[in-house]
């Protein structure tokens, strides 16, 4: 795994690869007493010839600056990112699954490592890369998904943090996704906290609604996560004729839908069978005539070498 620190100065020093491992940290670290840290994630994929390709990671160090600010942290610079994830992945090439069997996944993390016992921003931070490989996200493999539309708890709010990648997102999520998945869901669909009239977002991926040639998507307002996934496959669905919008989407529209699917670098494109929403279970078309495999055929073939990157996509290291 790669590491480097930064303390006050805001200016980040060298860092280096290190054998995986524990890493230590004072109890009174920031990321520990006030959940001072944020996240990425992306995949490498193997090529035929051996070759990693890795995609979008300046949208993953571009993201992380932003959800730093909002942190009040220092972040790496473009440079700096794009150059811990390709030693990181260099130096676990080996782990990388064969063409078609998987990916590497790589997980950029930056935490308030640094003592601070009031509450104020940490006087040091640690940005650390590591990987492990991976299959397929959901225990479902590609069936298609089964979601329950969450109406007592909220994934965020107005002026909140919840369209960055802060930590603090994700465990609060967990008591709904656990009582959903306790009744044989996959996961959870969250409305917004204001009126929970409108769709937001899964507990860690984005959803797309699809009705004839127009393919609807929860616009980013500050609540939702933007997913460099989301933002790929809505440039791949104009790129094969769709209209595509980004909008506020009323939670009736699912009972109009056509087709559902939702997007993520875990998840790549995953369609969705079925909605339950007020004890009401909405179908959806899935399989090989659908749009949701349409859309993940071109990306994964851009993820994986087999279609031409035309747009700039892909850093290909050996």
């Amino acid at each position: 795994m790669y590491m480097m620190k930064c303390s006050n100065n805001g200016i980040f020093e060298q860092g280096q690869l290190n054998r995986y491992g524990n890493i230590e940290l004072s109890p009174a670290a920031g990321v520990l007493n006030y959940g001072q840290g944020i996240y990425e994630g992306m995949k490498a994929f193997r090529k035929e010839d051996g070759n990693l390709l890795i995609f979008r990671p300046d949208q993953n160090a571009m993201r992380m600056k932003i959800g730093s600010e909002r942190m009040c942290m220092p972040s790496p610079s473009l440079d700096q990112f794009i150059d811990a994830v390709k030693q990181t992945a260099q130096a676990n090439k080996c782990w990388v699954p064969p063409p078609g069997k998987g990916s590497l996944y790589i997980r950029p993390l930056l935490i308030g490592s640094g003592p601070i016992l009031g509450l104020s921003p940490s006087p040091e931070y640690t940005f650390l890369v590591y990987a492990s490989p991976v299959r397929n996200y959901f225990k479902e493999g590609s069936a298609p998904l089964s979601i329950y539309v969450e109406e007592e708890y909220d994934r965020s709010s107005r002026g909140g943090a919840g369209g960055v990648k802060s930590i603090t997102n994700y465990a609060p999520v967990l008591k709904a996704l656990l009582r959903a998945k306790s009744r044989g869901f996959s996961d959870v669909l969250y409305l917004d906290s204001v009126n929970k009239k409108n769709l937001e977002e899964v507990s860690s991926c984005n959803i797309f609604i699809v009705k004839g040639n127009v393919i609807s998507t929860p616009a980013t307002a500050g609540t939702i996560l933007s997913g460099v996934t989301r933002r790929s496959i809505i440039e791949i669905a104009r790129d094969h004729g769709y209209q595509v919008e980004e909008r506020a989407i009323p939670v009736d529209e699912l009972s109009e839908a056509d087709e559902v699917f939702c997007t993520g670098t875990a998840v790549g494109v995953a369609p969705v069978g079925n909605i339950t929403y007020k004890d009401k279970r909405m179908e959806y078309k899935t399989g090989a005539q659908t749009v949701c495999p349409q859309l993940y055929s071109t990306l994964i073939g851009i993820q994986t070498g087999r279609i031409e990157d035309k747009k700039g996509w892909i850093l290909e290291i050996d």
